[in-house]
């Protein structure tokens, strides 16, 4: 059974989404872009919902960027009920149940299967227990407001795995989901 891995961005006091994402980026030297390069290498694909999709179906193709090639390969599943089209390469757009549909995924043979960011599809998989791995990469930023990672209605219990610690004040905190209950 493949194993669905979330990597996500955070503020030290939890804000992911809905901020200026400049100031994250300020902190990513070489080597926390070769680390997260590592994780890109890893899977087989990655599950992304329609805001991730359209975003980086603008930034990724042509980029000059080291994850460019690897993002611009990797298949990609698409979840969104509204968009009509995911014609950035190697893309496949997915409807329907997104509890179902990822556990259809998961259930295939391959590598592991990779979420970057944790919007409304990492939320519900996260609620569903469908997750197994989740790399937090807390930056060394008080943002103070925006969209807080861990919300009200979230409950689910995280074994330590790891942490790697970069020069530029980044740590990143790996986890497993365990996987009694699910």
């Amino acid at each position: 059974m493949r194993k669905i891995i979330e990597s996500t961005l955070i503020s030290v006091d939890g804000v992911f989404a809905e901020t200026d994402f400049s100031k994250f980026f300020a902190y990513q030297d070489k080597t926390y872009l070769r680390d997260g390069l590592g994780l890109l290498l890893s899977g087989e694909a990655i599950l992304m919902g329609r805001s991730t999709y359209e975003s980086w179906a603008k930034i990724w193709p042509g980029s000059p960027h080291p994850w460019a090639e690897r993002l611009n390969t990797i298949p990609k599943y698409v979840f969104s009920s509204t968009l009509e089209t995911a014609a950035w390469n190697n893309s496949t757009l997915v409807r329907g149940d997104v509890v179902a549909e990822v556990s259809r995924l998961k259930q295939q043979e391959g590598g592991n299967l990779l979420i970057f960011g944790h919007g409304l599809l990492g939320e519900t998989l996260l609620k569903h227990h469908l997750l197994d791995g989740l790399d937090l990469s807390v930056h060394p930023l008080v943002l103070g407001h925006g969209r807080q990672f861990l919300r009200e209605g979230l409950n689910t219990t995280l074994k330590f795995v790891a942490a790697k610690s970069f020069s530029t004040g980044i740590v990143t905190l790996t986890y497993e989901l365990p996987s009694e209950g699910r």
